[in-house]
């Protein structure tokens, strides 16, 4: 970049430093991939820490471009305005277990550097009271630190930063050859790496991060770190050395025996107090392992790997507000949930996505192997969620569910975004989450993709699907004019219904559905619901419809009082 090198730590050389840690970490993402095998050996550390980087890069930029469209002559951003762009940025962008702790890491120097608010840039004191922040911030952050991680190469380096004196660039370079020199001996402190014969993966990425730092205010590349079966050394000061992993030499051994873990990846940005995030901590640390809980100020960011999906986002629930979840299923076979033999790092075959409307049904998703995207009431996902969560689901084929037909067009460019990026995706138009159900009930992936395709698609089609809801306003329907308060039963997006009792309004919906015929009756019941509204509505298919057998989920907080399908 055209600013390098930087005197001192000001905002330009914030956004420099993002800039060329996202393009390092972009060089070295396949590589660290590569060598991720803890605490999960998913393959997707380097791509986390890339994605969690271009979130902070993109909140920066919007800085710089905000002041360059005011009034008048534009305005450099203050430190403090970009550091704490950068920690936001990162914060709510975070990606997986590595990515988490990087913004942590980012945020703890924003503490520091963005304390006074006032003032236009910092010297090497400040960057070393940064970095020894950022290092105790991260530690804090993590339920069970771990040593040989990027916890130990964070602490390094502001160890090493700390004894060095003289400008940015001096105390930069230090904590650069403190980090290098620490992760170096991740392996002996780690055995799972010490069995694979490579470095911490989270550690080579901040390496990284730190070589821009350097960078920054230098305008020098410093050497690369290269594993040889468990040993490092350091390639020449060039560039291309800086992006080189020896991948050939230091991919895991295949039999290298992993200990078992939960199945689960859980990740939600959360508003809630200091207490409650407490409170949250204690009871997500005895639900599973690798729990980190970054942030501050009301917004949060957790991580967690569980066996219970739900219960780690009613937990959320109970704290205060989570939103952007993210469920990952490790899968069968994975190494992390079956301790057996290290899966290849090829991608999946095939996928599903969907959009789920409560957290309940989140839970149920999962467990049938999708990897889901909350949306809450009022807050429908973007395109661009969609495509990350195709990205995340890691196979070569996925079945897109938005399961709301307001959400078509959104998925549709969605699924055109990740065609774009070589992943062959289908569509599969269902207008609720009880059709998706249905769809995932029938889904086979050994079949052929088409095949598949059009069976899930046939079993979604031939599932009706219906609300009952409580109409927030005056207004003209299908049925007849509702007030606010009424409850609205509603038949395939149209109102059918009108009245005034929950349970009364549910039946006679019930009763126009199956009046065409039926085998199965699905009910989900939101938390507003009343609970005998589905006694009743079981108890009403025994008497009347023989032949229907009904299924019950809990769909948590999904906006509608109850979702009802018949196929």
């Amino acid at each position: 970049m055209a600013q390098v090198p930087q005197t001192f730590f000001d905002a330009l050389a914030v956004r420099t430093w993002c800039g060329l840690a996202l393009t390092a970490l972009g060089r070295a993402r396949e590589e660290i991939d590569a060598i991720n095998v803890f605490p999960v050996a998913d393959g997707d550390t380097g791509t986390n820490l890339y994605l969690t980087m271009e979130s902070a890069v993109t909140a920066v930029e919007a800085v710089f471009a905000a002041h360059e469209m005011g009034p008048g002559t534009p305005e450099k951003p203050t430190l403090a305005d970009t550091t704490h762009a950068m920690a936001h940025g990162a914060l709510i962008g975070a990606q997986g277990n590595s990515g988490t702790i990087l913004a942590q890491l980012l945020r703890g120097m924003a503490q520091v550097l963005a304390a006074d608010g006032e003032t236009p840039h910092t010297d090497g004191s400040g960057l070393r009271l940064a970095l020894r922040q950022a290092a105790d911030s991260a530690r804090q952050a993590v339920a069970h630190p771990v040593e040989g991680t990027v916890l130990s190469v964070a602490s390094a380096a502001a160890d090493a930063a700390e004894g060095a004196e003289g400008d940015c660039g001096t105390v930069a370079r230090a904590a650069y050859e403190g980090a290098r020199t620490a992760l170096a001996e991740t392996p002996g402190q780690l055995a799972v790496l010490d069995r694979a014969g490579v470095v911490d993966a989270g550690g080579r990425g901040l390496v990284a991060v730190l070589a821009a730092l350097v960078e920054t205010f230098t305008g020098e590349t410093p050497g690369a770190v290269v594993v040889f079966g468990g040993h490092a050394r350091v390639e020449a000061d060039t560039a291309a050395a800086a992006d080189s992993v020896a991948v050939e030499e230091c991919a895991p051994s295949p039999d290298s025996p992993e200990e078992g873990g939960p199945a689960y990846e859980v990740i939600y940005l959360l508003e809630a107090d200091d207490a409650a995030v407490a409170r949250l901590r204690a009871r997500l640390d005895a639900l599973g392992d690798s729990l980190v809980v970054v942030g501050g100020d009301g917004l949060w960011n957790v991580h967690v790997h569980v066996d219970d999906a739900g219960a780690a986002v009613e937990a959320g629930v109970e704290a205060g507000r989570p939103y952007r979840i993210r469920i990952t299923h490790f899968g069968l076979g994975d190494v992390h949930t079956t301790g057996a033999e290290r899966p290849p790092r090829e991608r999946a075959q095939r996928a599903v996505v969907a959009v789920v409307p409560g957290e309940g049904l989140a839970g149920l998703y999962t467990e049938a192997g999708a990897t889901i995207v909350l949306a809450r009431p009022g807050e429908p996902p973007a395109s661009g969620e969609l495509v990350e969560a195709v990205r995340r689901a890691h196979a070569r084929e996925v079945v897109l569910l938005p399961n709301d037909a307001d959400l078509r067009h959104t998925a549709a460019a969605a699924a055109e975004q990740a065609r774009a990026e070589g992943i062959r995706v289908a569509l599969i138009p269902t207008r609720s989450a009880v059709q998706g159900i249905a769809a995932l009930a029938v889904h086979e992936p050994e079949r052929r993709f088409d095949e598949d395709v059009v069976s899930m698609t046939s079993a979604a089609g031939a599932t009706r699907y219906a609300e009952v809801e409580v109409a927030e306003r005056q207004s003209w329907t299908m049925a007849g004019i509702c007030q606010a308060g009424d409850v609205l039963g509603l038949i395939d997006g149209d109102v059918a219904v009108i009245g005034s009792d929950v349970t009364a309004t549910a039946e006679a919906v019930l009763d126009r559905m199956l009046s065409a015929g039926g085998e199965l009756v699905t009910l989900v019941l939101g938390d507003d619901a009343p609970d005998s509204v589905t006694t009743r509505l079981e108890a009403r298919v025994r008497e009347a419809y023989l032949a229907v057998d009904t299924v019950v989920y809990r769909g948590g907080r999904q906006g509608a009082l109850l979702l009802i399908g018949v196929e």
